[in-house]
């Protein structure tokens, strides 16, 4: 144990140092959704039912806005590795204007799809309060677009810790906002559900005005900014960015869909169900965007290494990153099995629910260790810029295994929400598998 350690003492120091403000920034996207859980759950199910509805589909738009930004990455990464400061900034203008088309393009087709919600076969009172969370929630796509590109371009560059600390403010603005509104504080009206969709608004359109103004304004970017701009846009550099953000929106849809798709199945089992999914889902996904984090570091790391064709060093640092994502998964799925009854409580006080949660809490322990090394292996691809076999392998992962698995267990052989659950574990093994055997045969060639 202590060989191993020393090996990659020095790997595991410059991707700690590295990951753990993406980390932070990354469990911002989730702690929004966690403290909107947290806010409504004291005031009824419905509320909750209805926050976690919205968030559920909402969550496939958000991770398609990270997946297409995540196409700027490597790219600069790579660049940076090979000294092409020139290029650098042309990329973050085309990635801009792609990011800022998908934002405006998604934020309509949400609030006009919003309007056809109660086709989900969902209780009536539940998406009545949805329609207009989910509407809010898109009116903060395009902002959250505007944030996701300039942080990306910081991360690439391996400046990771002002996404960071902008993350935490606006996620204490969300909080302050959000409890002001649904509860009426100050002499305003209280507004439930609609209070913490304008405070998500809020939130993500300051954090998206502060990267961009962060990124343009400081003297470390200066280098990298020569050639940014938009008088010179070339379809080349929008296909490039696109060849790697297209894919990975589609490895992050089609595992966060299919837990929405999960979502959709709990609610016509009942709406105590559905709250209890959305309680043990908002856990495991802020663990999962901690996982993802050290994947997002890990892009980085194995971008730049390509781009010096230092391979040895790529997939030392690759081996190191799947250490860090164990250890931290490890201990979630501790945490998760010693505190189930005691989580859940942070968000309601039916015991119904609480006791359905718990239940759940067991089952996201048990994949823990599968889902952050699954985030990490396509991370590392990703940054050796292979996107496409890594996108078949979660598309037949959760949507060929997992949710249809899910259908069969939890609503045709009735063993309900824990069925669905234990299918969509199994896809997580599955995906974690296939992704480890790519990235070891992989890197293994190029070390060579």
């Amino acid at each position: 144990m202590k060989q191993l350690y020393l090996k990659y003492k020095g790997f595991y120091r410059d991707n700690f140092s590295l990951a753990y403000p993406v980390v932070i920034s990354q469990i911002g996207h989730t702690l929004v959704a966690l403290s909107d859980s947290i806010i409504i759950g004291h005031t009824g199910k419905v509320p909750l039912a209805a926050v976690s509805l919205g968030n559920g589909l909402f969550g496939i738009f958000m991770v398609t806005g990270i997946g297409m930004s995540y196409g700027l990455t490597p790219l600069i990464a790579q660049e940076n590795g090979r000294g092409n400061k020139g290029s650098i900034g042309h990329l973050l203008s085309h990635s801009l204007i792609v990011n800022m088309t998908v934002g405006v393009l998604l934020s309509t087709f949400i609030y006009f799809a919003s309007a056809y919600m109660d086709r989900l076969d969902q209780e009536p009172d539940v998406v009545k309060q949805a329609i207009p969370f989910l509407r809010y929630l898109g009116f903060s796509f395009v902002p959250l677009m505007l944030f996701l590109t300039f942080k990306q371009f910081a991360e690439g560059l391996g400046f990771t810790r002002q996404a960071m600390n902008i993350s935490i403010i606006g996620n204490l603005i969300n909080i302050v906002i959000g409890i002001t509104l649904v509860y009426g504080f100050f002499g305003l009206p209280r507004m439930g559900v609609v209070g913490v969709g304008i405070a998500t608004f809020t939130d993500r359109l300051i954090m998206g005005i502060t990267m961009a103004f962060y990124v343009l304004r400081s003297p470390r970017f200066k280098p990298y900014l020569q050639s940014f701009g938009f008088s010179n846009i070339k379809m080349s550099s929008i296909k490039k960015i696109l060849g790697i953000g297209a894919p990975v929106a589609l490895q992050y849809v089609f595992e966060v869909s299919a837990f929405s798709g999960a979502a959709v199945m709990v609610g016509w089992i009942g709406a105590a169900e559905l709250a209890a999914h959305q309680i043990a889902l908002s856990l495991a996904s802020m663990t999962y965007m901690m996982a993802s984090g050290i994947s997002a570091a890990a892009g980085i790391k194995s971008g730049n290494n390509f781009g010096k064709q230092d391979y040895v060093s790529l997939r030392l640092s690759a081996i190191a990153s799947y250490h860090m994502v164990l250890i931290l998964m490890g201990t979630a799925a501790l945490v998760f099995v010693t505190c189930r009854f005691l989580l859940p409580t942070m968000y309601i006080n039916d015991p119904q629910v609480i006791s359905i949660a718990a239940g759940l809490l067991i089952i996201a322990a048990f994949f823990q260790l599968f889902d952050g090394a699954q985030v990490v292996g396509l991370g590392i691809l990703r940054g050796l810029g292979d996107v496409r076999m890594p996108t078949l392998i979660t598309l037949v992962a959760y949507w060929v295994i997992g949710l249809p698995l899910g259908y069969f267990l939890g609503v045709h052989l009735k063993f309900g929400v824990e069925g669905i659950w234990w299918a969509l574990a199994l896809g997580l093994l599955c995906a974690s598998i296939l992704l480890f055997v790519r990235f070891h045969v992989k890197t293994k060639r190029l070390a060579l």
